[in-house]
């Protein structure tokens, strides 16, 4: 899980960076574990830039356009809403086996659950 972790993290941060040419805020969050469930991690990426993300299909050789890709295929939800005068955009990992977890498109959404943050870095 840690390396699907820092994948996440550098494409999240990468795009808000990239595409907005300004610095971003990176958070962290583990929701409450019980016996069953060791519960999820939640990062999210906050930029300056109201624009909504855009997902992208990369064709063939080209070198940008994959980012979301890999986030939607990575993550177990993903997401974005609107911060300040900007934008968040969040995903999920959950960190039990799940039935029928996979990517999925939130636009706007928040996630359901008792998240704590454990950490905040600006990049």
């Amino acid at each position: 899980m840690a390396e699907t972790l820092i994948l996440l993290v550098s494409e999240l941060v990468t795009n808000a960076v990239v595409h907005t040419g300004r610095p971003a805020v990176l958070r962290m969050a583990l929701s409450d574990a019980d016996e069953a469930c060791p519960g999820m991690v939640r990062v999210e990426v906050a930029d300056s830039s109201a624009r909504p993300p855009a997902p992208r299909h990369a064709d063939g050789e080209e070198t940008n356009g994959r980012g979301l890709e890999l986030v939607d295929g990575l993550a177990d939800r993903w997401g974005w809403r609107p911060e300040g005068a900007g934008k968040a955009i969040w995903c999920e990992i959950d960190r039990c086996a799940s039935a029928g977890s996979g990517g999925g498109w939130a636009s706007g959404a928040n996630a359901p659950g008792s998240l704590r943050p454990s950490a905040s870095v600006s990049a």
